[in-house]
């Protein structure tokens, strides 16, 4: 299992490495406008990360549920169905979450290239990157991977000990919440793309994001196999702290279209690819605004490391677990 997930990462990597080859290729010249209204990232790059957000997302689901369900075996493998039914509740509720957003936003005018337009945008997609950085925050992420799945495993043994139809209705529920919040997240953190290049190149990305949290899925639930979740939420949080300054380069940019913001261009080269794949810009305010989130989430990172694993080992206590999945 470990070199089919080898093989899968690489394969991965080696398609994304030869977008950009393509990309830089395809897109050399010069160097683009950090104040242009249209055309910033290629499509292939809102792509890619909208996939990569919903599969993250997704990947914390499943191994929320995998958590909830591990001790459903045998007689008690009933009691994955109420489970289940929430789960599939919850991504129909994330669906009209979004026709929701899209309605709101629509109704606040954030359609078109009028400044209120602009204004909405912005707004949207400073939101977007405030949340995505607390969510993804390393150290916010020590506290949810243990806090969130015990929450919902108390949750579970105080339903176990109920009988009948509340522990039904418990149990889907707890298949709800654990489903949806992700779907939440997601749903805003898409918003500020679809308000940029439209909900096609968005929904590519879903459905490929989709695609490979149901193969996770399958491999956890239908055949059973203990696959490395943690390994693969620190990965799929690397690549997400990309697409974290990719959201970030583009909100400085709305907010400077939106006149929230100065521009400050800088006399350097920057390749066209590299603006078109990953928001980077010769402007003084959103390379500063990128230098800045990548310090504070490694910064967090090393800091909860320091505070939950190194400094009970000095001071000869027993350090913090860290954050496993159980078996499903």
């Amino acid at each position: 299992m470990r070199r089919v997930l080898g093989l899968v990462l690489c394969t991965a990597g080696s398609v994304v490495f030869a977008l950009l080859v393509w990309a830089a290729v395809e897109h050399g010249g010069d160097v683009p406008d950090p104040t242009a209204a249209a055309g910033r990232l290629s499509r292939g790059a809102v792509v890619l990360d909208s996939g990569l957000l919903v599969f993250r997302e997704g990947l914390e689901a499943i191994l929320v549920l995998a958590a909830v369900t591990a001790s459903f075996l045998g007689a008690n493998r009933s009691l994955r169905r109420p489970v289940a039914a929430g789960a599939g509740a919850a991504l129909l509720a994330s669906v009209a979450t979004w026709f929701l957003a899209v309605g709101v936003i629509g109704a606040l005018g954030g359609a078109g290239d009028s400044p209120t337009s602009l204004d909405v945008q912005a707004a949207t997609g400073l939101l977007a990157v405030v949340v995505l950085v607390i969510v993804l925050n390393w150290f916010f992420h020590r506290v949810y991977w243990t806090g969130w799945i015990g929450h919902h495993n108390r949750r579970r043994k105080a339903l176990l000990e109920r009988q009948g139809g509340r522990l039904t209705v418990g149990l889907a529920l707890l298949g709800f919440t654990a489903v949806y919040r992700e779907g939440f997240e997601v749903v805003l953190f898409l918003q500020n793309l679809r308000l940029q290049y439209g909900g096609r190149a968005v929904l590519e990305g879903v459905l490929v994001g989709l695609a490979l949290t149901a193969a996770v899925g399958a491999l956890t639930f239908l055949a059973h196999h203990r696959l490395p979740y943690r390994r693969m939420l620190v990965l799929t949080g690397i690549f997400i702290g990309g697409v974290l300054l990719v959201m970030i380069g583009e909100s400085v940019q709305e907010l400077q279209l939106a006149g929230w913001l100065p521009t400050t261009p800088l006399s350097l080269h920057v390749p066209d690819w590299l603006g078109l794949w990953f928001a980077v810009f010769p402007d003084a305010q959103g390379l500063a605004a990128q230098v800045l989130a990548a310090v504070v989430v490694l910064g967090s990172y090393f800091l909860a490391d320091y505070l939950r694993f190194r400094r009970p080992r000095q001071r000869g206590l027993a350090p913090a677990r860290r954050p496993d999945a159980p078996p499903a």
